[in-house]
């Protein structure tokens, strides 16, 4: 009598799929790097005054203190550093944002951290007569501040949902936007200056300027970095999240916090720059899908890509004078706005 033997014990393979996605997420997000490494070069070798590349070399690297040493050392490097920091800033603090509210045409601007930080200005302007940016800098980080402490408590603290941070980020910002519209009519002087700060503008970068953003951007980074895994789990909704074991306030409190750290630092160093902390995540999930330990880094990478290229595209368009890099991307923006509103809604239809 024949007995059948039992088959040969098998290990079944590690499913493909999973681990391609990964080589190809890690791919990308090299590629995202080596992108911004070019930029950046880019944002000191290229400007309203061209410069040869060999005096571009001497300027960062053998500092003489001649004419074209000052535009490249004392100009275009500050100026391409708060770009990175900025750019990578408004990035996470607008993915950050999106995953917080769930909804993925929030942006910074939705907690009223950009008024908040305004209004901060005008009134040191108008009040306090501070007139150099290194003295915006901590008025505008502790209007944000300000305004995030108040969104949070408008919105309930511990049963804040994405709603009601998201109304009581617009109340606020009505109000803030009022306010600062009447300082501005009442004191012409402050509306002077103003105007050129709310524009957006990496033009008036300088180290101390760098130096002095650096720590506060370097800790939301940070910060929003770590929060990725129940960020993850709030964009489940908040009954699988608890379910999963997220603890829903702490995750919002931190979330807030870096927010207001990345915004209201890139804010008051460069004044309220719109929609790239929109546009860079929507454009990311298309690579990574929607998990945050992804997104976070490919927006904190991507999104100085685009700060940095509106930038140079503002210096060289408007030749022998420049766009402030607010202006374009807020003319790049707009209509990248209008087509993620539309397509949303159809697909809601």
């Amino acid at each position: 009598m024949l007995v059948d033997s039992p088959p040969e014990a098998t290990t079944a393979p590690a499913p493909a799929a999973p681990r391609r996605r990964h080589v190809l997420r890690s791919a990308g997000l090299v590629a995202s790097v080596a992108a911004l490494a070019v930029i950046a070069v880019l944002g000191i070798a290229v400007g309203a005054k061209q410069i040869p590349l060999d005096q571009v070399w001497h300027g960062v690297f053998h500092y003489s203190g001649n004419d074209t040493d000052v535009v490249v050392h004392d100009v275009r490097v500050p100026r391409t550093l708060l770009g990175l920091l900025a750019g990578a800033a408004l990035g996470l603090a607008g993915t950050v944002m999106q995953a917080l509210t769930r909804n993925p045409l929030a942006d910074p601007g939705v907690l009223g951290i950009n008024a908040g930080a305004s209004a901060a200005v005008v009134s040191a302007i108008s009040f306090f007569g501070v007139t150099s940016l290194t003295g915006y800098v901590w008025f505008a980080f502790a209007g944000a501040a300000v305004v995030s402490v108040a969104v949070y408590v408008l919105g309930g603290t511990r049963s804040a949902t994405p709603v009601r941070l998201a109304l009581a980020g617009t109340a606020l910002t009505a109000v803030l936007v009022g306010y600062i519209n009447a300082v501005n009519l009442m004191d012409t002087a402050a509306l002077d200056k103003m105007r050129f700060w709310t524009v957006g503008s990496l033009a008036t970068a300088t180290m101390p300027t760098v130096d002095r953003i650096a720590p506060f951007l370097t800790v939301g980074g940070v910060l929003a970095l770590l929060i990725a895994r129940p960020l993850n789990a709030i964009a489940l909704g908040d009954d699988q999240a608890r379910a999963l074991g997220a603890r829903l306030t702490r995750t919002r409190v931190l979330a807030m916090v870096a927010v207001t750290l990345l915004c209201g630092g890139a804010t008051a160093a460069c004044g309220p720059i719109v929609y790239v902390g929109l546009m860079v995540p929507h454009v990311v999930r298309a690579v990574t899908g929607p998990d945050m330990r992804w997104i976070l880094p490919y927006s904190a990478v991507l999104s100085p890509v685009l700060l940095l290229g509106a930038d140079i595209l503002g210096r060289i368009v408007a030749r022998p004078g420049e766009l402030q890099v607010g202006i374009v991307t807020a003319v790049v923006g707009g209509p990248v706005f209008i087509h993620l509103v539309r397509r949303r809604r159809m697909a809601q239809l």
